[in-house]
């Protein structure tokens, strides 16, 4: 290796340095098995210094050696000057390896040098064991070597700095975790005061401040600022305003760093400014003695990375907030009230029975839509304010949905009458005076532990059961109707879990024409077995399977297996028998229901007319536009129409001229109205209606042989009943018409 021109500088060895302590010196391995080329780099190095620290030089004359060095020094090895080539070709990268992969020492700097440029690593090595320079010797001149030297020293001098600032950031970063469980500001704020403290050596003592309006439930000034969280002497203060402290050193360096947003530096107290997405904080910290210039740059490295803790934790405490508070009207909301009622006993101090209740605004909907949304908010403030007004501290009260006001109380304030007293006169809302009514739900709390969250459903109970009732509006909860809701929700489950395992089935019950009584049609019913081999009454399920919306699965494999049916029908040679199948008004409102009915009917290969929709009168009064829509578009697919029960629900001929019918079915009602020598008045109009209107007749419920003669008599064209069969399952039907059509 080549010095040319360079001006030589010759010190002693010291070997004293190496106990020295280590932020006192640089340490440098030199590894080379040439003894020249130790000295001559010693001695061109050897009035280097760099941040007031001198070069210790080590040296190695093997790669083993080297090993031994790197084990000693540890991560205060600042940097090695490592020939390539020396017990063997590779020696130099097999120690790169060691002290990467083996010591797992990360902060040292490699600077590899060799002789023989035939042996330069290859790129990957570079890479891999993160060396900072590769020189051949001849081209290492002084003014080279020097500056190698120096840039090696100031990356390992950052990154012992970050490694040496690990230990603090994961110490605030395990209490952040912690703090996080805890959502607390105040515990992450004492955290960063105790981390900083010990980061520098000190006794705990700062405090951390921020303005209220971020982080504090305060209505005061923005500008105000508050103790957040503190250490040792200032702990006393947490939660109070930074004036509090009557110390104006504190006061006045923490107003300055909030307002320049930049640390300040003093000698002997330092104010660290922490800001993330607008989340600031002051972090005053008492010194002994003026900060140096590396605590100034951890402290910073420091501050940057907790500085997105706190955020977090900023963060977490508005989403606390969002979680238990209702935005609008400031109140508890709902999942805050219901750890409201896991702490309200059954009984207040008087002994008095507490009580919850659910008040609902009847109509708001009608607010926001006539009014606008501004009004609707308007109108939920002012009736929260007024009960607030009103029941002050005798009442805790909370939004539970976006018309719905929770209140728990004893019952000689939070009951029917004081409530309805406070809502007969109409309520403020912008510039809109409102009269509004409400239903109430009450539920008085049992000497049993009850949850709150059962509470709720509870009283959600009784407000379900006062919407139904016309007389009233509040009911009190009881245990029936929890039991009765269970039952039917138990019911629920049931029936959808035997649909789903094909344990429903399609009974048949046949039609005869009353004149010649040969089979003419039949209509399907849905039949339910139970586990005890009875079945469920249809009045029962039925209903059910509407309100949870499965009666449109249902009802379309109803219509499924009917048109199956016919289908068979007609490979057995009765082709001219009809299948009736009930449709009620949550298929209509299917979007698909149309298309389904078509689909079936084109899949089953049959033909359409012989496929019959019955409806009842109440479903067309529900809904007759869309159901006279559909009926017409199936009318001129070919499928025929019935009305069944006819007569039973208020009949509007309006609608029974716009309905594409082919029959009127007579309910059992009046049929049952038959007797001996007296006239069923109803039931002749109905068949009258039918003849005038141009529609066939049918009539349901035909028991005995006088009111088929009867109906007969009248007109009408057909007739089922047990009078002629019962609903049996299909294999039965097949027998039945095969021997009663042979």
């Amino acid at each position: 290796m080549e010095y040319e021109n360079d001006e030589l500088v010759f010190l002693a060895e010291d070997d004293s340095a190496e106990k020295e302590d280590v932020l006192g010196i640089w340490n440098i391995l030199i590894v080379d098995d040439d003894e020249e080329i130790h000295t001559v780099t010693r001695l061109a190095l050897s009035d280097l210094n760099l941040n007031g620290k001198k070069l210790h030089f080590h040296h190695a004359y093997s790669g083993q050696q080297a090993i031994e060095v790197m084990q000693r020094l540890g991560s205060s090895l600042a940097v090695v000057l490592l020939d390539v080539v020396m017990e063997t070709d590779d020696a130099g990268l097999v120690v790169a390896k060691h002290l990467r992969e083996t010591l797992g020492l990360e902060e040292p700097r490699i600077i590899l040098r060799t002789g023989q440029p035939g042996y330069a690593p290859e790129e990957r090595v570079i890479i891999d064991y993160d060396i900072n320079d590769y020189k051949t010797k001849t081209e290492l001149t002084r003014n080279k070597l020097v500056t190698t030297i120096i840039a090696s020293l100031r990356s390992y001098q950052q990154i012992l700095t970050i490694n040496q600032s690990r230990v603090g950031l994961e110490k605030i970063i395990h209490s952040s975790a912690n703090l996080l469980e805890e959502h607390s500001i105040k515990g992450f704020c004492e955290g960063v005061v105790t981390q900083i403290s010990s980061l520098l050596g000190l006794d705990s003592g700062g405090i951390v401040c921020a303005r209220a309006g971020r982080v504090l439930d305060k209505e005061e000034n923005e500008d105000s600022v508050y103790v957040l969280g503190a250490a040792g002497e200032f702990a006393r203060y947490i939660n109070e305003r930074l004036d509090s402290l009557h110390d104006r050193r504190i006061i006045d360096s923490v107003d300055k760093c909030l307002k320049s947003k930049a640390h300040l530096f003093e000698d002997h107290y330092s104010v660290l400014y922490l800001n993330s997405s607008g989340y600031e904080a002051a972090v005053f910290v008492n010194l002994k003695d003026e900060i140096n210039d590396i605590d100034k740059k951890l402290l910073e490295v420091f501050v940057s990375n907790i500085s997105v803790g706190y955020e977090n934790v900023n963060l977490f405490h508005e989403l606390s907030i969002a979680a238990f508070r209702d935005w609008l009207t400031k109140l508890p909301n709902r999942n805050e009230f219901i750890n409201m009622l896991d702490d309200t006993p059954c009984k207040d101090s008087s002994n008095r029975q507490n009580v919850v209740a659910l008040l609902d605004i009847n109509h708001f909907s009608d607010v926001n839509d006539g009014l606008g949304q501004d009004a609707g908010n308007n109108l939920l403030v002012s009736v929260a304010d007024r009960i607030q007004e009103k029941f002050g501290e005798s009442i805790r009260m909370g939004r539970i949905g976006a018309d719905v006001f929770g209140i728990i109380g004893h019952d000689e304030v939070v009951n029917p009458d004081r409530i309805n007293l406070l809502f007969a006169v109409p309520f403020r809302a912008g510039d809109h005076t409102l009269p509004i009514n409400i239903t109430m739900g009450f539920c008085k709390l049992g000497q049993d532990y009850c949850t709150g969250i059962n509470l709720l459903k509870q009283t959600n109970i009784a407000l379900n059961r006062a919407k139904k009732d016309l007389n009233t509006n509040f009911g009190y909860y009881e245990p029936e109707m929890e039991e009765k809701t269970t039952w039917r929700l138990g019911l629920i489950r049931k029936l959808r879990t035997d649909f789903s395992a094909r344990k429903l089935q399609v009974w048949f019950q046949p039609q005869v024409d009353l004149v010649t009584e040969e089979i003419v049609g039949m209509e399907a019913l849905l039949r339910w077995p139970s586990d005890d081999g009875q079945f469920i009454s249809p009045d029962v399920f039925v209903p059910l399977a509407e309100y949870s919306g499965l009666i449109i699965d249902i009802g379309a494999w109803v219509l499924d297996e009917s048109c199956k049916r016919l289908k068979d029908l007609v490979d057995q040679g009765f082709g001219e028998v009809r299948v009736a199948v009930n449709i009620s008004m949550p298929q209509f409102r299917d979007p698909e229901f149309v298309n389904m009915v078509k689909q079936s009917v084109i899949k089953h290969k049959i033909d359409p007319a012989y496929l019959e929709l019955e409806i009842t009168e109440s479903v067309v009064m529900d809904e007759p536009q869309i159901v006279i829509e559909s009926l017409k578009e199936l009318k001129a697919f070919g499928v025929t129409i019935a009305i069944d029960d006819f007569g039973t629900g208020f009949s509007s001929m309006s609608y029974l001229q716009q309905l594409p019918l082919d029959r009127l079915k007579v309910d059992r009602s009046f049929i049952n109205e038959i007797r001996p020598n007296q006239s069923a008045f109803i039931a002749e109009t109905i068949v009258t209606l039918g003849n005038k209107l141009g529609l066939q007749t049918i009539a349901e419920g035909i028991e005995k042989r006088e009111q088929a003669s009867y109906m007969l008599k009248l007109g009408c064209d057909a007739a089922q009943g047990y009078l002629f069969a019962k609903p049996m399952p299909f294999d039965d039907l097949l027998d039945f018409i095969k021997a009663y059509n042979p």
